[in-house]
């Protein structure tokens, strides 16, 4: 199974792209699953389902297409709910008043562990391909970097190792003086680490890749750029780049061609950034059924096709000649002053602009101590100094 997430700037199209992009891959004989988070997805997802509604928020379409809009307040609620029954217990114990379905109202930050949930749940046998409208390529990119920070925070916050003391535990409690952490609390720790090591496996699955939508302007091509770093500094395989609604080229008339030229000098920025950069026109009008979306759809190379891989992040070995190692990373668009780099123990903190991640050192880079870095052509170069305490005497 293939995934493709499609994301890109806000009122560029992404849903309208999503769609005719699985329906072309449908219509192609592949079968097909559309996700979508858009609340209000208006005529384009409605006018895929030929066959009748399937559900509340699912309908199947033509040739095998089926459309899955996800309901993040219907999610929120039955994982609330599923937290009080696994906790009767203790929440009858406090005394706590149960809520009802009828009064729990959907939570800031619910939409985006309704999407999680929504990626772990897919059957990966029942699909050729997944087509996943996700939010605005800033959200985007958060959200798919949560699984790895949540996972990282519980591995701080309750390291799995202290569960091998669990026969011990009431003995440590009267030593130490102070509660040890319940049972249950790993449990439920060692639950959501399954979860989430699962949603981020499919998120770094070689197979998942990310497109890119936008309608070239001036604010679209700065904002995209910093789009671009972000999608760098998290290892993402930027398979395309869509450039949407363009306007036909040779109008006479002078206003409509004003508004052409401009956007052929922006679709000529993006070419010059990114490898793959694909045109769609504008219809003149909002798509409505099926067959408007036939013209907008992207190649529907076959799912079985391998993606391009993510730029590689690749130590090199100069202990011969300067002694020291340096790590490259690819970050194409960064400047000089969005950087920040702390290293702490076997981490690196890498800031670039508004993107954040925090990423394991390689093995060989844990035993030496930060020398210096540059910026060059895109790539961040980070040299590394052997430790003499820790490196082998042989080298």
């Amino acid at each position: 199974m293939r995934t493709v997430l499609v994301t890109g700037l806000g009122g560029a199209g992404r849903t309208t792209v999503a769609a005719a992009t699985a329906l072309a891959h449908a219509r192609g004989g592949e079968r097909v699953l559309l996700l979508t988070t858009d609340r209000d997805p208006g005529e384009i997802l409605p006018a895929l389902g030929d066959d009748g509604p399937e559900g509340e928020n699912g309908l199947r379409g033509e040739n095998g297409l089926r459309v899955e809009r996800i309901d993040s307040a219907a999610h929120f609620r039955s994982e609330l709910l599923a937290f009080q029954e696994r906790s009767t217990a203790a929440l009858d114990l406090l005394g706590a008043a149960r809520l009802d379905e009828e009064e729990l109202t959907e939570l800031p930050g619910a939409e985006q562990f309704a999407l999680l949930h929504a990626l772990r749940g897919i059957d990966s046998a029942e699909w050729d391909l997944v087509v996943v409208d996700l939010p605005p390529v800033q959200e985007a990119l958060a959200v798919l970097a949560l699984p790895q920070q949540l996972r990282r925070y519980l591995r701080r916050l309750l390291p799995p190792e202290r569960q091998a003391a669990r026969a011990l535990r009431p003995v440590l409690a009267q030593l130490a003086g102070v509660p040890m952490p319940a049972p249950w609390l790993y449990a439920t720790a060692a639950r959501w680490e399954g979860e989430l090591a699962a949603v981020q496996a499919r998120i770094e699955d070689p197979s998942t890749t990310l497109r890119l939508v936008v309608e070239p302007g001036p604010a679209a091509t700065r904002a995209l750029g910093t789009a671009r770093t972000g999608v760098a500094l998290h290892g993402h395989r930027l398979d395309l780049v869509v450039a949407n609604r363009m306007l036909p080229t040779g109008s006479p008339d002078p206003w409509l061609g004003s508004l052409a030229a401009e956007q052929q000098a922006h679709l000529k920025e993006l070419s010059g950034a990114f490898d793959a950069v694909l045109e769609l026109p504008h219809l003149g009008r909002a798509p409505r059924t099926a067959d408007d979306l036939a013209p907008l759809a992207p190649p529907a190379a076959r799912s079985d096709e391998p993606p391009a891989a993510a730029p590689a992040w690749r130590v090199e070995d100069r202990l011969a000649e300067n002694d020291v190692l340096v790590w490259h990373l690819p970050l194409p668009g960064a400047a000089k002053e969005d950087l920040g780099l702390i290293r702490r123990g076997d981490e690196l903190l890498l800031t670039v602009g508004p993107f954040r991640r925090t990423v394991t050192l390689p093995s060989v880079l844990r035993r030496c101590t930060v020398d210096g870095a540059g910026l060059a052509d895109g790539v961040l170069s980070i040299r590394f100094t052997p430790d003499p305490g820790l490196w082998p005497r042989t080298r």
